[in-house]
């Protein structure tokens, strides 16, 4: 199975969680990739639509595998395997961490600028990313939300590896992926589309 785009997937998603139509969900997208695919399932499912602000901490010379990451409140994971197997040393490990927080930062005035975040508690919350390698950046997106006490908390995407499946699925109520090739070369294989998205996108998509 390979999707168009960003917004075939979601659609495609979409109806794997009409189930959650009678809840009145709340879908939030993990910038920036993971926000044209939460618009689409949202059309398919309604509710509403925010972002959650978190940031890969990407290996240096391979940006897209995660050694970790990182969101609001201070929250961090950390992928050992991945530290072990690069020998990452703190150092690097805390360079990119700091970088990664003030773009974190920067994302969060222009996506949301003076806007408050729509409140989770109690609410059935879908995050939605366009894909999983390590999960290390959702497992965040898991933790930040549990935070606010929402009644049920789950994960969509699109693809993922079986790593980040087994990952996440500790971390969320209920996991829900499409395609999980097995061997996973990159997220960006599963499309025939996948730009890089710019933050004008974004905001057009959450206005």
């Amino acid at each position: 199975m390979i999707y168009t785009d960003r917004a075939s997937a979601g659609r495609a998603l979409g109806a794997e969680l009409a189930h959650l139509r009678a809840s009145d969900p709340l879908v939030l997208g993990l910038p920036r990739g993971g926000v044209p695919v939460a618009a689409a399932v949202r059309d398919v499912i309604g509710g509403d639509l925010d972002i959650l602000l978190v940031r890969k901490l990407g290996v240096p010379w391979q940006p897209e595998l995660a050694m970790g990451a990182i969101g609001a409140g201070g929250v961090r994971v950390l992928n050992q395997d991945v530290l072990d197997h690069t020998g990452i040393t703190p150092r690097q490990l805390a360079e990119i961490e700091d970088f990664e927080r003030v773009e974190l930062e920067r994302r969060r005035m222009v996506l949301r600028g003076d806007a408050e975040p729509i409140a989770m508690g109690g609410r059935t919350v879908v995050i939605v990313d366009d894909g999983m390698a390590t999960g290390a950046t959702v497992v965040v997106a898991c933790r930040i939300v549990r935070q606010e006490q929402p009644e049920r908390i789950v994960v969509a995407v699109p693809v993922s590896s079986a790593e980040a499946l087994h990952r996440v699925d500790a971390e969320a109520d209920e996991v829900i992926c499409p395609l999980v090739p097995r061997a996973l070369g990159g997220v960006g294989t599963a499309y025939r589309d996948f730009h890089q998205l710019e933050d004008e996108e974004v905001t057009a998509l959450l206005s």
